[in-house]
């Protein structure tokens, strides 16, 4: 099996963001902590699943992306990247971050 260099695309856009919602409570949640108060939710993400989402193996449900929003105290909104107007926020890539 032929192995490449260049990192896997995140396919998640809400990975980054339901760590930095984490990281504000005081202490931060852990993704086990963050599990269970999913689970208070009806929704069923153990530790192991909201990790695979941080790194993109796992993709979210719309379901699981409003109680996330819930649980964290958090905009739906934000936590998919969107401005009130609608756009999707998107981060400039390494080429782009040297084109000014």
């Amino acid at each position: 099996m032929a192995t490449t260099s260049q990192k896997r695309r995140p396919r998640n856009i809400i990975a980054e963001r339901v760590r930095d919602a984490r990281l504000r409570f005081t202490p931060p949640l852990t993704q086990d902590q963050l599990s269970g108060r999913l689970a208070s939710e009806g929704v069923q993400l153990d530790r192991v699943a909201i990790a695979k989402i941080k790194t993109g193996i796992r993709c979210a449900f719309d379901f699981e992306v409003r109680a996330l929003a819930s649980v964290l105290k958090v905009d739906v909104n934000w936590l998919l990247a969107v401005e009130s107007s609608g756009t999707v926020i998107r981060k400039p890539t390494r080429a782009a971050k040297g084109k000014a």
